[in-house]
């Protein structure tokens, strides 16, 4: 019965702690594209008028 729980935890509980930490780290590298993506509107607009 331990054997089966560890086995359980560690193939359930690897993938959802790597999902984890991956979507933290790319969660600053997103934010920062959208704001690039954002300025980039912006400066078009004005260069359009």
């Amino acid at each position: 019965m331990d054997g089966e729980f560890l086995s359980v935890i560690s193939n359930v509980g690897f993938p959802i702690a790597l999902s984890i930490y991956l979507l933290v780290r790319i969660e600053g590298k997103l934010q920062c594209l959208s704001d690039s993506i954002n300025e980039l509107s912006k400066a078009l607009l004005t260069f359009n008028k």
